[in-house]
């Protein structure tokens, strides 16, 4: 009979790193947040949300500038002017309101460059939002291995528990010396200790999740898979905000071709003069005012036009050129990461089948205590592996997915 219960509890221990784990998982199923809905939460507490809000009101500040009939406000224009001398007398009142105009052009550039403002405005809010999404994956996926360590270290735990429970056993029936004891109680010992420091180290890094989502919900990593041949496309927030940018450069550019002096000006006017000796005389007067252009207030504006059109071009090819890399770099370590999930994998359950027959040969008396700690430990090193791969894994296809600029 008691050779039975041995070999039982052999077999219970065989299993109990996999029933802590599927416990763990299912528990946490329910209390978790989809990425999308986390980057939604985060975006609303973030910085950024709030610049990009700013660059959204500018736009459409300078949207509506460019849409008025005036290039610059109106002016309304007032004078008095009172006769000196006695004999005469005479005054006048002049009232006028002065109406900048547009130049040729001037006022369709502006529009142009107001649009392509707030295009620019909604692509650096992708662009933010994308790289909102990179910080959240990391630390989602570091969530997630934490979470597989902490699982673990407590099957870990439990085993070691049952291991020195049935050796203490074994040491009051005098099958084992009491040395066995103290050394499975060492080993648990250690054991609870690892699993004390995993409980801590996912308690800070939860911590962490909450300030920058504002959630108490663990992450939700599931995405949908990207195909590994995918290309860097031209809707890659980064990319297309190169693009707007070089847009809005050429179309500042434009602008001050179009303004190459200030506004012409066409008044409309109405004069009374009145003297003693007659009656009051009104008039209406129409003045048109041309300034002129001068090169030395345009040529600057130009240069630093042409100047912010150089950098945009540059900035935009060398992006391309970065993100190509990034994306390729990316795809390779996600092969990678794959093979070395299959290793460890298959190396867990070697070491894990392993340890079980001989955790079977220790309970039938064939094999000594330190022996079955030593390849308990090397399979528990090799779980460990294993769970850090899969995370290694799960996070090399998120920076993939990051790299072709997808958003969760």
């Amino acid at each position: 009979m008691y050779s039975f219960f041995k070999w039982v509890l052999a077999a219970a221990l065989g299993v109990a790193l996999g029933a802590v784990q599927a416990q763990t998982v299912t528990a946490a199923a329910d209390t978790r947040i989809a990425l999308k809905s986390a980057l939604a939460a985060a975006w609303q507490r973030s910085v950024a949300a709030r610049e990009a809000g700013a660059q959204q009101r500018g736009a459409d500040a300078a949207r509506t500038a460019a849409d008025a009939l005036w290039a610059r406000p109106p002016a309304l224009e007032l004078g008095r002017r009172e006769g000196r001398s006695s004999a005469s007398g005479q005054n006048e009142t002049d009232l006028g309101l002065a109406w900048p105009l547009w130049l040729p052009g001037q006022r369709s550039a502006r529009q142009t460059t107001a649009e392509l403002q707030t295009q620019l405005a909604q692509e650096q809010m992708r662009a933010l939002q994308l790289r909102l999404a990179g910080e959240l994956r990391e630390l989602a996926w570091g969530l997630r291995l934490l979470q597989a360590e902490l699982a673990q270290a407590q099957a870990q735990q439990q085993v070691l528990q049952a291991l020195a429970d049935d050796v203490a056993r074994r040491v009051r029936a005098g099958d084992l010396a009491r040395a066995d004891a103290m050394a499975a109680r060492a080993e648990l010992l250690a054991a609870q200790a690892q699993l004390q420091e995993a409980t801590q180290r996912l308690a800070e890094a939860r911590a962490r999740w909450q300030v920058l989502t504002g959630q108490a919900l663990d992450p939700d990593t599931a995405e949908p898979e990207a195909p590994g041949d995918a290309m860097l496309g031209e809707s890659h927030p980064e990319l297309a905000l190169a693009q707007r940018r070089l847009a809005f450069s050429r179309s500042r550019l434009e602008l001050v071709q179009h303004s190459r002096r200030d506004a012409p000006e066409l008044s409309v006017g109405y004069r009374q003069e009145q003297s003693p000796s007659s009656s009051a005389q009104n008039s209406l007067g129409v003045k048109l005012r041309l300034p002129l252009g001068t090169q030395d207030r345009y040529l600057p504006l130009e240069a630093a036009a042409l100047g912010e059109l150089e950098v945009a071009e540059t900035t935009a090819q060398r992006l391309r050129e970065q993100l190509a890399a990034a994306l390729e770099t990316a795809r390779l370590a996600l092969r990678s990461a794959e093979a070395r999930r299959e290793a460890e994998r298959e190396r867990a359950d070697l070491l894990q089948e392993r340890a079980g027959l001989l955790r079977r040969a220790f309970a039938a008396g064939e094999l000594a205590l330190p022996e079955l700690l030593r390849a308990l430990n090397t399979a528990s090193q090799a779980q460990a592996a294993r769970t850090r791969q899969e995370a290694a894994l799960g996070l090399a296809r998120a920076r993939y997915q990051q790299a072709l600029g997808w958003l969760p």
